[in-house]
Parts: C-alpha cells; structure tokens; sequence
C-alpha cells in the first residue's frame, strides 16, 4: 500500500449531524443513507442543546487551528469552518491523524470558551479521507472548500 501523502479531516459540531441525517452520514468509514427513525432517536438522546458556530466566531476558530498547526509542524493546505462543522486538508505527518485533529479540537475549544461557549463544542468523531495517491492530493491541496458551507 503507498504511503499516505496526507488527508482530509472532516469533524462535526455537537448534535448537528446526527447518525440518520437526511444528508446522510458516515458510519466506521461507511456513508450510508437517511434513517428518519434513527435520527429522531438520537435526537432525544442529546444531553445539551445542539452547537452552531455563528459567522463571526469561524475565524477565530480557523485562526485557532492554524496556530496549532504551526506549533505541531502539521502543514494546513485547505480549512473551513462552517456553522456545523470543519473541513481540513493536511500533509501527513509522523503522528497520527486522531492526534492532530484532537489538538485542533481542543485550540478550537479553548479559544470559544473565551467567548461564552461552555458546553461540548464537538463530536468525538472525525470523518478522514486518506489520500495515497499524488493525484488525489493535488486534487484537495489548497481547493476552496468553503464552497461546500
């Protein structure tokens, strides 16, 4: 198998895309199609009000994952951050994927925090998409992604 070249890392805000979702969803690597009952159930397990990040909180959210980035030498090609959730496309580094998307979610955290955001900002799941080949990574590396917002 090649060795990975980097990935895109996509991460939701709490509650906003829930396992059914009319969109559909992603379930261990799998996307798979809308299930109404089982969004509804999920629904009435949330332990806190659903997250949304207002417009004028993703850039210092975007900021925030950026600085981290830097600190840990994770090189970013392509970010956005949108109401419900967060599209990232990095080069693949010496640590593991969960490790650099934990250390953004926490930045992320700790700079809404300053901001009044108290409760689980994120979900514990991260959607990856690998990229093992030159020609998918060129694809991804520095597109707008925050057309798909």
């Amino acid at each position: 198998m090649p060795n990975m070249i980097g990935y895109m890392a996509t991460w939701t805000t709490y509650g906003t895309w829930l396992q059914g979702n009319k969109k559909g969803y992603v379930k261990n690597g799998t996307i798979l199609e809308a299930d109404p009952e089982l969004e509804e159930s999920n629904e009435k397990r949330l332990r806190q009000n659903k997250i949304k990040i207002p417009k004028k909180y993703r850039l210092i959210v975007e900021e925030a994952i950026l600085k981290e980035a830097e600190r840990i030498e994770q090189s970013v090609y392509a970010i956005t951050v949108c109401s419900n959730h967060v599209h990232i496309v990095v080069k693949s580094i010496m640590k593991t994927v969960g490790y650099s998307v934990g250390q953004f979610k926490r930045a992320a955290t700790h700079e809404l925090r300053k901001y009044g955001f108290e409760n689980k900002i994120w979900t514990k799941d991260t959607v990856i998409m690998k990229m093992n080949s030159r020609k998918r990574y060129n694809t991804l590396k520095g597109i707008k992604i925050n057309r798909i917002c």
